[in-house]
């Protein structure tokens, strides 16, 4: 059976392979649904097979096989193969994991054919050649895809950094003016430097987050270093912390059973000042962010609540991953914020190095609950 056939008829069984494979992308494709997955698969499959059918002299294979070929730009810059590495990037896919895609595309169809020829011919090595070739031309596509969005999202996340650490800056530019001035009455001395202390809060908020999401970018995951520690002390300064970004916010602790274990103090401090200043930066003015603490068997749990702007189910999903940040509502622009959109990975990269996880739920009867699960005594991952 020719190839170009061949791939039209077992269209469906590629794909199955296709799907099953994506899914092992772990943690990229754990939330992502058969039809995300399969993104694109079909038109692809479609493309390479007509590409396999069509006539071509011993130039084009030769340019072709240079990246010489005069194929229109705009066409592949909306192929199915362009269009796929754009998703796969906002999907958080790695190019790893992209290059991968097609790696295993290229075995399951060879794996799938080649029982099925009886007799390896001339014509039959040329399938295969002009197969190897189309899969290539469709990963490159994607990688360039893949790489311009990949580009695009790093510019704007520079020019977001700078942009929200020019306004602390700015404020403590302003109050060390004003603190040089002799005619500064003492009584705003103590209004400067609160100013000054806050804009410094959110400044290392941000310095940490970046520093946390590097680290995991690089493979290197979160340096760990696991000792007995209160989860129930860690909030109460972590609130402290929060208070000192939202000072008009106020936290409610209630904490109960058991709660120590073998925890890193530090990266725990700065997952429960990511939750707190998130739940006040979203949550309803007037209302407390609740922080409830709490030994349960093997485990520690740490519930946090507001009840701000109910978050869709297709947000929940969202949320956790880097670069995201959700709407703030016009009564909260003015509350001092970041827009770095990293406060949650961070948190849920540290939930999974103490061996425990995150989620969050949101209704307006409960509010926005994030639920944080710690094992007492995990091995740092």
């Amino acid at each position: 059976m020719k190839l170009y056939d061949f791939i039209g008829e077992h269209m469906e069984a590629i794909l199955a392979e296709w799907e099953a494979f994506a899914r092992t992308l772990d943690p990229a494709t754990n939330h992502m649904s058969a039809v995300a997955l399969r993104d694109h698969a079909r038109q692809i499959l479609q493309t390479i097979a007509l590409d396999i059918n069509t006539t071509q002299n011993s130039a084009q294979q030769f340019e072709k096989s240079q990246g010489m070929a005069d194929d229109d730009a705009d066409s592949d810059e909306h192929s199915a193969a362009s269009i796929h590495g754009a998703l796969r990037q906002a999907s958080h896919f790695s190019l790893l994991q992209l290059s991968a895609e097609f790696r295993a595309l290229r075995a399951t169809v060879l794996r799938l054919w080649l029982p099925q020829v009886r007799t390896m011919s001339a014509g039959r090595v040329d399938e295969m050649v002009r197969f190897n070739e189309a899969i290539d031309q469709a990963l490159a596509e994607s990688i360039v895809t893949y790489s311009a969005r990949a580009e695009q999202t790093r510019d704007l996340f520079l020019a977001v950094l700078g942009h929200d650490l020019r306004a602390p800056l700015s404020t403590m530019s302003l109050a060390g003016q004003l603190l040089l001035r002799p005619d500064t009455p003492p009584e705003k001395v103590l209004q400067i430097a609160a100013r000054v202390k806050r804009s410094a809060h959110l400044m290392v908020s941000m310095v940490d987050d970046l520093l946390g999401y590097t680290r995991t970018q690089l493979g290197s995951g979160m340096p760990m270093v696991l000792l007995h520690a209160d989860l129930g002390n860690i909030c109460q300064s972590a609130i402290e912390d929060a208070k000192a970004v939202h000072p008009a916010c106020e936290f409610e602790l209630s904490a109960a059973g058991r709660l120590g274990g073998a925890f890193d103090s530090v990266r725990l401090h700065q997952l429960c000042t990511n939750l707190f200043v998130n739940a006040a930066q979203y949550g309803a003015k007037g209302r407390p962010v609740l922080v409830d603490v709490r030994g349960e068997g093997e485990q520690v749990v740490l519930r946090v609540t507001n009840f701000g702007a109910v978050i869709a189910q297709a947000s929940l999903q969202a949320i956790f991953q880097p670069l995201i940040q959700l709407e703030a509502d016009e009564e909260q622009d003015a509350r001092p914020r970041t827009s770095l959109g990293l406060g949650l990975f961070v948190a849920r990269e540290i939930a999974l190095a103490h061996g425990g996880g995150i989620a969050a739920t949101s209704s307006e009867a409960e509010g926005t609950v994030f639920t944080v699960r710690l094992p007492r005594g995990a091995a740092p991952a």
